[in-house]
This record gives C-alpha cells, structure tokens and sequence, in this order.
C-alpha cells in the first residue's frame, strides 16, 4: 500500500459558507474503506504565523486577551494571519511590531504544523525571533492585549501546567525547549 496515494474519492463538493478568512466546503465522498458519506473542510485563507521571542537574559513576551472563539481570556505568544501571496517572515515582523512593539534583527523558523488536520487545512509557521528593539505596539481594533515579559522557564511552566493552551504556544515553548536553546 502507497501512503502517499489519497484513498478518498470526491463524489461532489458544494460551499456551504464563505467570509474574508475563512470557506467551509462540504463533499460528498467514498471514504477508504468503500463507504459513502459526507466531509467537511475549513479552508483558510491565511498563514497562522507565531513568534516566539527570546531576549539576551531568555526573557519571553506573551500576550494575553480575550478570544471570541473560545470565549476566555488566554495567553500567548504573538501571533496572527498571514497572506498566503506574502513572505511569511514578512508577516512574522509585522505581526510582532504591531502586538508588541517589538522588532528583531535576528530571525529562525523553527516549526511548521497543521492545527487541525482533521477539518481544516490551516497552516502554521512558528518564529523565533531574538536581538530585539522596542518601540510602540499598534494593535488591530479587534484586539484588546495585554503584555507580559517572563523568563522564557516561568512561560515553559505555564505550558507544562496548562495554563496556556493555545497551540502555536505550545508548540513553540516545547520546540524551543527540545532544541535546547533555552536550557
């Protein structure tokens, strides 16, 4: 058996919503093991873009607000959309300066990820950004933010005990932490 060959067939796909970020398709299918039925896919229409930010000391900054989605307040690394048509570290920079105020001379990739594979086919790209400079954040109208600066272990722990929950965030804190750039 060929993993790399799609055992799903499409019958027929019908859109169901659309908006600026976000379509929802739903297609009639036979599914690998030969019965019919339904799959729905978010498609987004934007990068996720995450920044996780590392001072000389291994200070980190997060972000803390309100999400609609999940209805609760959340902390998190500085993050947002990105055109699909523009670099990603292009995005990265301007998501970072307009959150936090911040800009870095110095910046790594250091994951890519699906979010949620299951039902969408959106698409994440971590940073690590260090050599930083601080200026005036400039947040969107739809974002009310809070920030905080903590060593980069206070954060790791807030990970490890739960307390942030967003993915980008985890998946930055635990990459960072497995490369061991931050002992």
């Amino acid at each position: 058996m060929n993993e790399m060959i799609n055992p799903w067939k499409t019958l027929s796909e019908k859109s169901i919503y659309d908006n600026p970020w976000i379509s929802l398709t739903e297609y009639q299918v036979i599914n690998p093991g030969g019965g019919k039925g339904i799959y729905g896919k978010v498609h987004f229409k934007n990068l996720a873009i995450g920044i996780i930010v590392l001072d000389e000391q291994n200070n980190t900054w997060l972000v803390g607000q309100y999400r609609y989605a999940p209805d609760h307040f959340t902390w998190e690394i500085p993050e947002g959309g990105g055109s699909l048509h523009v670099d990603p570290l292009i995005s990265a920079k301007r998501e970072l300066l307009e959150e936090t105020g911040i800009t870095a001379a110095n910046w790594t990739e250091i994951q890519r990820m699906h979010l949620s594979n299951s039902v969408s086919d959106e698409l994440a790209i971590i940073y690590l950004a260090r050599d930083l400079s601080f200026g005036e954040a400039n947040p969107e109208e739809s974002e009310q933010l809070t920030l905080r600066k903590l060593p980069f272990t206070e954060a790791f722990n807030l990970v490890i005990n739960g307390e942030i929950t967003d993915s980008l965030s985890v998946a930055a804190f635990l990459k960072v932490k497995v490369l061991n750039i931050v002992p």
